[in-house]
């Protein structure tokens, strides 16, 4: 069924299902700054080193939180937990009772949907190997895409 999420509760779909809510943007793959006074959370334009920039997909996911440990692993249990998840991403929109983007690959049948709308990280980012001071790289785009 094309438009499961329509017909489902986040925490009755299957591993398939899950993964395929994932629209390949790579913003959650981006590093963050959390300020400390105000706990606002800025996110930068350095990716993890794992992301490959220019597919947006991780280069090892099966082995992602061995190598990198700090690497999140979305559920329906961790999601309300997680506050740095950009308000584009489907697994955001689901648990609000939102669709999809309208570019959203299971909306739109295309995996390249999301960088052709230029809602990805995709040509925008640089990996953390050499990035430099994060604060040096803080952006508002993963924010600003809607």
């Amino acid at each position: 069924m094309r438009d499961f999420w329509k017909h489902k509760k986040l925490f009755d779909l299957s591993l398939a299902e899950w993964e395929a809510l994932c629209d390949g943007c790579a913003k959650c793959c981006l590093e963050k700054l959390e300020d400390a006074d105000t706990g606002e959370i800025h996110y930068t334009d350095v990716a993890c080193r794992l992301l490959d920039l220019e597919t947006c997909r991780c280069k090892n996911y099966k082995n992602r939180k061995r190598i990198v440990p700090e690497c999140v692993t979305m559920s329906p249990e961790t999601l309300p937990k997680i506050r740095w998840m950009p308000p584009t991403c489907a697994y955001v929109r689901l648990f609000k009772g939102e669709d999809p983007p309208p570019w959203h690959p299971l909306v739109t049948g295309d995996l390249a949907s999301v960088h052709l709308a230029g809602a990805s990280a995709r040509g925008r980012i640089v990996s953390e190997t050499g990035a430099g001071d994060l604060e040096d790289h803080i952006v508002t785009w993963p924010e600003d895409d809607l």
